[in-house]
């Protein structure tokens, strides 16, 4: 189409909202179709959360707010940070968006030049790339590997690193992968970044509480306290406290930065929706016991699907630190014909004709960077699930060479 920007040419749409929205036109077309394509819990927000949001509508909280978030919030999520996290923060230095999507826009928009490199471990969350392009900075990506826990290895950095390298984007635990960075993880590759002055860290935490067996998270700045002046720490509520629909997000980092990222953000957006504000701040402030229970309920998922997919013989998973997807390897079925006669040459074709055939939608390990794997959630119900892994199976088994 004439007249569109050109920074358009270096971006694709989301693969994973183009999986949801196509599932959707399926169910809405009478098609039985298992979504398991999409990020997000699928049980309701916490009462009290909810009922904080109708007592802002009620006590007329619904005007404009500052442009990054209101005083209240911005203080509960600095005594986060010292509750959680054993971090110190002042207010100045943190940035309330809509979603921990805009924390990272931005940051990679308030800071990228043309030219300017960007870190990024693969498999990756699909948005990463994009975003760095649309900033018109240069995605690096460092494919990871399955021995070493889809985690980049120090050794990896420092081939990466460059003068031109402006950031390390680092997701723990990380979507697709569920890969934890431990302490010692994390520390191997503190020494690295703090000989590189100019390289600051993107620390996504999103999946901070979403953990399992004896995985304990932590963040850079707490590994190594000489990267706290140049890491950016992004949070938000949407996944602990399943409010991915409130739209908050929410990060942490030197005050210069922040006031960079308000500025751009008073000139897009402003203001995230005021009641979500009010109802995050009651997720943050108020009760916590929905946490372990939630992270209870998707360890037990995480282990009956990832048993029923390796019962297939045709994929392997990496048993996820936390976050709420596996990311199997289907290397053994590459080549292989299904049952309606389509040959699987890569990963999209498996998960396209999975679609088709056997009304099961998950994302094809391409768009995270690294094939041929495909993710799929397990924040669904259990019915949903045991009946998409047996369809998955019986997919499979009817898969001939």
């Amino acid at each position: 189409m004439e007249g569109l920007a050109q920074r358009l040419l270096r971006i694709k749409p989301s693969p994973t909202v183009a999986m949801t929205a196509q599932v959707q036109l399926m169910k809405d077309q009478g098609r039985d179709v298992i979504g398991l394509s999409a990020g997000e819990p699928d049980f309701a927000t916490p009462a009290h959360i909810r009922a904080a949001a109708c007592a802002a509508i009620e006590a007329g909280k619904t005007r404009y707010t500052a442009p990054d978030g209101i005083a209240e919030l911005k203080a509960a999520i600095c005594r986060k940070f010292h509750r959680d996290n054993g971090l110190s923060y002042e207010p100045a230095q943190i940035s309330v968006g809509s979603g921990g999507k805009q924390i990272i826009y931005n940051a990679l928009m308030a800071t990228l030049n043309p030219g300017d490199e960007v870190i990024i471990p693969a498999p990756y969350w699909v948005s990463y790339p994009d975003m760095v392009a649309l900033a018109r900075g240069v995605p690096v990506i460092v494919k990871t590997t399955p021995k070493a826990g889809f985690r980049i290895t120090a050794a990896q950095l420092q081939a990466a690193l460059t003068p031109r390298t402006r950031w390390v984007i680092l997701n723990n635990p990380a979507n697709p992968s569920g890969a934890g960075y431990d302490w010692a993880a994390l520390e191997s590759l503190a020494p690295l970044l703090m000989q590189h002055p100019r390289v600051w860290v993107l620390s996504d935490d999103i999946y901070e509480h979403l953990t399992y067996d004896d995985f304990r998270f932590c963040t850079i700045a707490q590994v190594a306290p000489a990267l706290h002046g140049r890491s950016l720490i992004c949070n938000g509520v949407s996944k602990a406290y399943a409010m991915t629909g409130w739209r908050i997000g929410y990060g942490a980092g030197p005050a210069p930065l922040i006031a960079a990222m308000r500025s751009l953000q008073s000139q897009s957006t402003s203001n995230p929706c005021t009641i979500s504000q009010w109802a995050a701040l009651a997720a943050l402030e108020g009760p916590q016991d929905c946490l372990p229970r939630h992270a209870r309920l998707f360890q037990r998922r995480r282990d009956r699907v990832m048993a029923l997919l390796n019962a297939t013989g045709r994929m392997r998973c990496l048993q996820p630190k936390g976050a709420f997807y596996l990311y199997p390897c289907i290397a053994d079925v590459i080549g292989m014909r299904t049952a309606k006669g389509r040959i699987l040459h890569t990963d999209e074709d498996f998960t396209a004709a999975l679609l088709e055939e056997a009304g099961v939608a998950v994302v094809a390990g391409t768009a995270f960077g690294l094939s041929p794997y495909f993710r799929i959630s397990y924040a669904a119900s259990d019915e949903a699930l045991q009946t998409a892994c047996h369809r998955i199976q019986d997919f499979c088994a009817a898969l001939t060479r």
